[in-house]
């Protein structure tokens, strides 16, 4: 089961992987093709066979055009729904360039009033697919009544349009189809349509799901409309015998994206921590390290922020170990838990959403196994989040990152990243992609991100990196790192 945000990063990262997107048509479009046959007779089907195909100018329609070419022997005949001129993408507008020169029978029908489709066997539904939600606008709403009206076989692909497919919902008018062809897997909303639906394997590797790529960084966007804290307020709590560790932090959690980003720290290093930037907002509190004392008032805080990052520079003295203990015990929202946190975290039962981000030393203090074999220790870190109840982002040459059900691994970074300081700026990444996507989302963009940015310092400088290039490189490995 995968949904349809989840599906476009998978066809995305497959692209990355060298499966070309036309090649992934040409195999979706062959199956469409499969089910038509299937449907309109099998072996007894012949060229008396009437085929309408009801195509939009996105991919879907472009599955459409590529089925069309399988279904020689058939009547065919296919309506794309406006000019050919705004088909939105080259590898449709190929396969329906391909239609026009094979001299297949098409039509463009620029008013939807005027679709005539006549009496056919079968109606092949290729008007939009799964990204597509909400109503129906036209000329697709007309569309589906003037489908919805025929006596024919309707096969729709991937999602019969108006239907939400993460859902099986429709916001108003949406196709009545009989058959659905799905490609990979299923998507959620399915099963509860009154149709028979095929999932069609069309060769997406699985490592397109398993690996990280760029695809998984369409999951960000920036709203135009948007206002300040619309991004996220994160709370970094740090600092304490180190000061350089929750200002990597804060300036990670900025860099990613978030609005505005507050710093708890003691009041002995509160001047130091402050001096790293400008555009921290410090909020001290007594004393030299983080104690029992203080946790009321970091609480309070937390209630106020869209997202806790604990850990960076703390410390392991047994008072701060303490506090964090009783914080995460009666803290309800989501953390990034990071460095001698995290130790903690195995003995407190806590109602908070949390993010583990242990190196593998640190997950062994924790409890949990590892292995120099990275599909080894999938599974042990599988395993493990599964046992804890949270998110953990397992550092190493190939991060892994799971919620206990789902898992994925990261291969981006190279060995200038064992420097200090990295961990502190992936820390503040994932505290900041908290804000907008779900913790296991969060975790595993943070990790290509933050392995994409040490790349590109690496590629441009060579080894000698430093946690501040690292820092300074995060925006363009968050917003151009789609093309990767």
């Amino acid at each position: 089961m995968i949904t349809a945000r989840r599906m476009a990063a998978v066809d995305a990262n497959a692209a990355a992987l060298g499966v070309p997107r036309k090649q992934l048509m040409e195999s979706s479009g062959n199956a469409v093709a499969r089910v038509v046959r299937e449907v309109a007779g099998g072996a007894d089907a012949d060229d008396a066979t009437e085929v309408a195909v009801v195509a939009g100018r996105g991919n879907n329609g472009g599955d459409a055009f590529v089925a069309v070419r399988f279904l020689d022997g058939f009547d065919t005949r296919t309506h794309l729904l406006g000019r050919p001129e705004t088909i939105s993408t080259d590898i449709a507008r190929e396969n329906y360039e391909a239609l026009v020169e094979a001299e297949y029978d098409v039509e463009t029908v620029s008013d939807s009033r005027a679709l005539d489709l006549d009496d056919p066997d079968v109606v092949v539904d290729a008007m939009l697919g799964t990204g597509v939600t909400g109503a129906l606008r036209e000329p697709e709403a007309a569309a589906a009544e003037a489908i919805n009206a025929t006596d024919a076989t309707v096969v729709a692909v991937d999602v019969p349009s108006g239907v939400d497919a993460d859902t099986g919902d429709a916001a108003g008018i949406a196709v009545d189809a009989d058959h659905v062809v799905t490609f990979h897997d299923e998507k959620p909303g399915l099963s509860s349509l009154d149709a028979k639906v095929h999932v069609a394997d069309i060769g997406i590797p699985a490592a397109a799901e398993t690996f990280t790529g760029p695809g998984d960084l369409l999951a960000l966007s920036r709203d135009p409309q948007s206002h300040k804290g619309d991004h996220g307020e994160v709370l970094v709590v740090g600092g304490g015998p180190y000061t350089g560790a929750p200002a990597l932090a804060a300036g990670a959690a900025l860099r990613a994206g978030a609005d505005l980003v507050r710093v708890a720290c003691p009041e002995a290093v509160a001047r130091e921590i402050q001096a790293y930037s400008e555009n921290f907002i410090l909020v001290p509190f007594e004393g030299q390290v983080l104690e029992p004392d203080h946790v009321d008032g970091l609480l309070r805080r937390a209630a106020e922020h869209d997202v806790v990052v604990f850990g960076p520079g703390l410390g392991s003295d047994e008072r701060t170990l303490d506090a964090v203990g009783d914080f995460l015990a009666r803290y309800d929202g989501r953390a990034v838990v990071d460095a001698d946190a995290l130790q903690v975290v195995p003995d407190v039962d806590t109602a908070a959403t949390l993010v583990c981000t242990p190196h593998q030393g640190e997950l062994r203090e924790m409890g949990g196994s590892t292995s120099e074999d990275w599909r080894e220790r999938r599974a042990l870190v599988e395993s493990f989040a599964g046992e804890l109840g949270h998110t953990l982002l397992v550092k190493g040459a190939y991060d892994v990152v799971s919620d206990g059900s789902e898992t994925r691994v990261n291969r981006t970074g190279n060995p200038g990243m064992t420097v200090g300081g990295t961990g502190d700026v992936l820390a503040g990444v994932t505290g900041a992609l908290c804000c907008t996507q779900g913790p296991l989302d969060a975790a595993a963009i943070a990790a290509y991100v933050n392995g994409l940015a040490g790349d590109r310092v690496v590629e441009d400088n060579g080894f000698g990196l430093v946690a501040t290039d690292l820092l300074a490189a995060v925006p363009a490995a968050m917003w151009g790192g789609r093309d990767e």
